[in-house]
């Protein structure tokens, strides 16, 4: 039996997740999980790569040391952030996490050279101040002696399947991120690129999931204790949630990726990169089979995260959820895509804080900090799916809601009811099985993806909540 590995890194934890095939049905064990989040360091907000390489082969041991030795494994994280090597392949810099604040103003720096609705019509992609496109615009301007020595820019997940390989190969969908895609070659825009004063011989030709990076490394295949092929996953996180979205009809079909953020869209054969989609910050990442996630970045379950942190996780996801339902007359809201809310130093402070400054009601106690948070993001929801509408000129009856959200009932429940259309929630290892079944299509288990699709639902099937259905008072993530 083949067997299929998933490492699938979020900004806040990470896993590692077997897929096999058994009698027709898509079958997970979970070998390893570990926390993950970024640190101050050198006064920015930094990822720990050599922490979270040690814990890709403490992963890789456990697979070995429990019999579930992979026969191919893939990698998927977050989108936009990169590192720089020089010309023996070591690391420049520190690892800037996309949360840090070093991108300010670096907008307005590359609008001086590309105006923003031109950048737009040429990607596509919305605008986001940590967008690697920024993120490199700062590195050129307050750091030029690191570009200057760069020989090669790798996306995170392409740069870990380096480390375990010794091959260095850039994936199309998380490349896709970075607003330096042209989404007509699926390739760099190397005219973009080199307008900026970025090199470009940085860049590497950029490959599609299913493509195989190659074997691991002697070194790593010893200390971990076996081989396998590494595959190209669709290595941004939510272009594997969203191969995992249980649908064969690709005609009406809106999705959520719920988790840290939550990844609201559909999904196109080509890019919709018009003024009205720039008006409403839609934005067209790279899916599985050449595929747009037209979608919108919504802050997501990242701010009631932060919340319940401050508390010291003193409440659980059903006690949020029932004191949030206590309070659904609480009349305040906030933006969720709020800069102010990116990486505040103290979330529930920020919330109120936002709330007096626009002249709302200030919330007081946990119960309506919570009812603030989950209802301003299932508005955001609302709005979202009524810009989507207008722009595509499709009518959406369902929302599929997939990620660990999808296991959250009041949510799904407080979704159907304020957007007056059914939900579909499940699977909850979306991303891990979007990357399993990357890997399983390359392998021949299925043909395409919309035979994996119909073996996902049979696998695990979804939970509905009618739009005329009880708000349910409870939750879990």
């Amino acid at each position: 039996m083949t067997k299929y590995l998933a490492i699938d890194f979020g900004a806040s934890s990470g896993r590692h997740i077997i897929g096999t095939k058994e009698d027709g049905k898509i079958v997970l064990k979970e070998v390893h999980r570990f926390d993950n989040g970024p640190k101050k360091r050198n006064g920015h907000l930094c990822w720990d790569l050599d922490y979270l390489f040690g814990e890709i082969k403490a992963g890789l041991k456990k697979c070995a040391e429990t019999g579930e030795t992979p026969d191919y494994l893939g990698i998927d994280t977050w989108g936009v952030d990169f590192v720089l090597l020089d010309k023996d392949g070591n690391l420049l810099g520190d690892t800037v996490s996309y949360r840090d604040s070093r991108t300010k103003g670096m907008d307005e720096e590359v609008y001086k050279i590309i105006p923003e609705k031109e950048l737009y019509q040429r990607t596509g992609i919305q605008k986001a101040i940590f967008n690697t496109i920024y993120q490199l615009m700062a590195i050129k301007k307050n750091e030029p002696e690191i570009m200057e020595k760069a020989e090669t820019l790798l996306m995170l997940p392409d740069y870990f399947q380096y480390l375990l390989t010794g091959v260095a190969m850039s994936e199309y969908t998380e490349a896709s991120t970075s607003n330096l895609v042209d989404p007509k070659t699926f390739q760099w825009d190397y005219e973009l690129i080199e307008r900026l004063g970025f090199k470009k011989s940085i860049f590497k030709e950029l490959k599609m999931p299913g493509t195989v990076v190659g074997p691991l490394k002697p070194e790593i295949r010893d200390e971990v204790g076996f081989d396998c092929q590494v595959i190209k996953a669709a290595s941004h996180d939510t272009a594997s949630a969203v191969m995992s979205v249980p649908t064969t009809d690709d005609k009406d079909n809106l999705y959520i990726s719920s988790g840290t953020w939550s990844l609201m869209g559909v999904e196109n054969k080509e890019a919709i990169c018009t003024p009205e989609s720039q008006k409403a910050n839609l934005t067209n990442e790279g899916g599985y089979d050449h595929r747009y996630r037209f979608l919108k970045n919504i802050m997501g379950l990242w701010m009631i995260q932060q919340v319940r942190h401050e508390t010291g996780d003193a409440f659980s996801w059903d006690e949020l959820s029932k004191m949030a339902y206590s309070k659904l007359d609480f009349p305040s809201r906030v933006n969720v895509d709020d800069d102010c809310f990116l990486a505040p130093e103290n979330m529930t402070d920020e919330i109120r804080a936002y709330c007096e400054r626009t002249g709302q009601k200030v919330p007081s106690g946990l119960d309506e900090v919570a009812s603030v948070v989950y209802q301003s993001l299932v508005d955001a929801y609302g709005r979202t799916i009524q810009e989507i509408e207008e722009i595509t000129g499709r009518n959406f009856r369902s929302i599929h809601i997939v990620g660990g959200g999808s296991m959250n009932p009041f949510i799904n429940s407080l979704t159907a009811r304020k957007t007056m259309r059914t939900v579909v929630a499940g699977p909850g290892e979306a991303t891990g099985i979007g990357n399993i079944v990357a890997q399983m299509i390359y392998a021949g288990e299925f043909k395409d993806l919309t035979e994996a699709r119909k073996c996902i639902y049979d696998s695990f099937g979804v939970q509905e909540y009618p739009a005329d259905g009880q708000i349910i008072a409870r939750g879990k993530l």
